[in-house]
């Protein structure tokens, strides 16, 4: 069965992800990702299970270098099995275990003993530097380099034609360093030194060996990951935290823009990648050799039950063709790097931020939901409207993209919710725009707050007169009770109407009438002047009608309006001056 992961935040550093959108999994493996403004693979048919992750950040596996797991030798704290299942729980899918067992991990019998035993997840067992971790005998250098060196070998056996300036340079230039280290002095911790030392050397060196790196202005991310690998062996044992230093300003950029070569500079077309279960004894090697022959970046992996291959090339029919041969495939995907990079550079363009030249000196955002309430800011003066409010709020990055496309140097915003005021304060250290957050706490507020706006005025009077105003004007609500609870002395029931004034429950009923007329009795007896009545979406205009006619009825001396507001939740928002 396929599974649908729906809703979820996608984050992708690599890939440039990060929106909400669903993910694809087709046997296990990842077949589509469907995201605002980022498309890739293909949906699978057939009968799909649907996981809603909404609020939940959906990222690549997570590694955790520094693990305790405790398995041989401590099972009462943490075994393998709960070991592997917890770090699967947190999004980790490769963890570096640590040596204080019992055995100690301090040959490479015990390490390879202990990698089998993993389960689900990536656990690699981390070596003791020293013989029974007491710090007296070091365990051999020599053998480390020879480590070192066979990882090096087997990872160039995977790659026919390996790129320089890639994780593979790095870690070949480290093992070699480590074997020549050896020969000098045995000490594992020198020649664990020496190898890190070239590390750093050779990845430096990427960006001038790889012309796409060159022209990104990044190092490879492949052999950052593995220096970073390297550093944490070396500090692990010491009981220090491994420190990883951001790049000093300007030496790198944060991840490659697409737009920075062009699409006529890929000259393999398909990416194209399969799996193939193995039905007979061929040689992988002559499908290697013969994939090479097809294009370049190919990697090809091989067990006794399954070959994996992943090449860039501009006819992936006879690469397919090639490998039937092999076996039944299992997954096939070809991608086309040609309209992949096209779409992001595009999506690059559209996610640029567009920042209005001024025009003015001053302009208002202000936050409301319901199209009649639109309509009250919009003709009171303000700039731009934010779709949010009670259940809905925007976040920071709503409220810039709208401070942005105001033409002003300084921008007020009436966030009109308590919970909006903190994200609204964020969005100045976002924009080269002025931001000024007025905190009204509710949309009558905002509205009051609009009333005394002087566009002409200065930025400190507008501020002080928009200040003001909001401690001129009474809030009142009414909605309804979602489940049944009691609440400040309130037995409270399910569909249940409830009142509002200010931010404490003012009454409950099952008639929305007794609230009206009990809340205009409340006015009356506070000396109101000017009541404004909103009704929200779910209120016909007849019925509405009624409730300022209640209004009217018991504040004979007010002056009483009624407006429809469109909003959601809120059946009647009341505002009394």
């Amino acid at each position: 069965m396929n599974i649908r992961i729906a809703g979820g935040r996608l984050v992708d550093p690599t890939m440039g992800l990060d929106s909400i959108g669903d993910i694809y999994i087709k046997e296990g493996i990842i077949a589509a990702i469907r995201a605002e403004g980022f498309e890739q693979g293909d949906i699978p048919e057939g009968e799909t299970q649907h996981v809603d992750v909404k609020g939940a950040l959906v990222t690549p596996g997570l590694i955790d270098l520094h693990v305790h797991f405790r398995d041989p030798g401590f099972c009462y704290k943490e075994d393998m099995t709960t070991g592997c299942a917890s770090a699967a729980a947190g999004g980790f899918t490769t963890v570096c275990m640590m040596p204080n067992l019992k055995p100690i991990t301090d040959t490479p019998e015990l390490v390879a003993d202990l990698a089998k035993r993993t389960e689900g997840i990536r656990a690699l067992p981390v070596g003791s530097i020293t013989m029974g971790q007491k710090g007296v005998e070091i365990t051999d250098g020599v053998l480390w380099a020879e480590a070192l060196q066979e990882g090096v070998d087997a990872a160039y056996k995977a790659v026919m034609k390996p790129a320089e300036g890639t994780i593979l340079t790095v870690a070949r230039l480290a093992a070699a360093k480590a074997t020549e280290a050896a020969r000098e002095n045995n000490h594992i911790e020198f020649v664990h030194d020496a190898a890190i030392a070239e590390a750093k050397i050779a990845l430096a060196s990427t960006t001038d060996m790889n012309p796409v790196l060159k022209k990104a202005g990044v190092v490879d991310a492949g052999g950052k990951g593995w220096l970073l690998a390297l550093e944490a062996m070396a500090l692990a044992l010491k009981g220090e935290d491994l420190d990883v230093a951001a790049p000093a300003e300007g030496e790198t950029k944060d991840a490659a823009d697409f737009s920075d070569f062009n699409t006529e500079d890929i000259t393999f077309t398909y990416c194209t990648e399969f799996i193939i279960q193995r039905e007979n004894d061929l040689d992988p090697e002559k499908l290697r050799d013969f994939l090479s022959s097809l294009g370049d970046s190919l990697v090809l992996v091989d067990d006794e039950e399954i070959i994996k291959v992943h090449v860039h090339t501009n006819d992936p029919g006879k690469a397919l063709h090639e490998a039937i041969d092999y076996g039944s495939f299992v997954t096939v995907k070809i991608e086309n790097m040609r309209l992949q990079h096209t779409e992001k550079v595009m999506t690059e363009n559209e996610k640029a931020p567009k920042i209005a030249a001024p025009e003015k000196p001053i302009g208002v955002v202000s936050v409301c939901a319901g199209d009649g309430l639109a309509d009250v800011f919009q003709n009171l003066g303000t700039d731009g409207i934010i779709s949010g409010g009670q259940t809905m709020n925007p976040s920071t990055q709503d409220i810039l993209e709208a401070v942005n496309k105001v033409p002003a140097e300084t921008v007020f915003v009436l966030p009109n919710n308590k919970n909006i005021i903190m994200a609204a304060e964020q969005v100045d250290a976002l924009t080269p725009k002025h931001v000024v957050v007025i905190p009204s706490k509710t949309v009558p507020q905002g509205v009051t707050a609009m009333l005394g706006f002087n566009p002409e005025g200065t930025i400190e009077e507008n501020t002080e007169a928009l200040t003001e105003a909001l401690g001129t004007v009474d809030t009142m609500q009414i909605t309804y009770a979602a489940r049944n609870s009691d609440f400040d002395g309130y037995d409270i029931h399910e569909g249940d109407y409830l009142a509002l004034y200010g931010s404490q429950l003012f009454g409950t009923s099952q008639d929305i009438k007794v609230l009206l007329k009990s809340l205009a009795e409340k006015v009356r007896d506070d000396g109101k002047e000017y009541v404004t009545i909103y009704y929200g979406a779910d209120v016909k205009e007849k019925h509405a009608q009624k409730a300022a006619d209640i209004f009217a009825d018991i504040c004979p001396d007010a002056d009483v309006n009624l407006i429809r507001g469109g909003q959601p939740v809120y059946y009647y928002m009341i505002s009394a001056e």
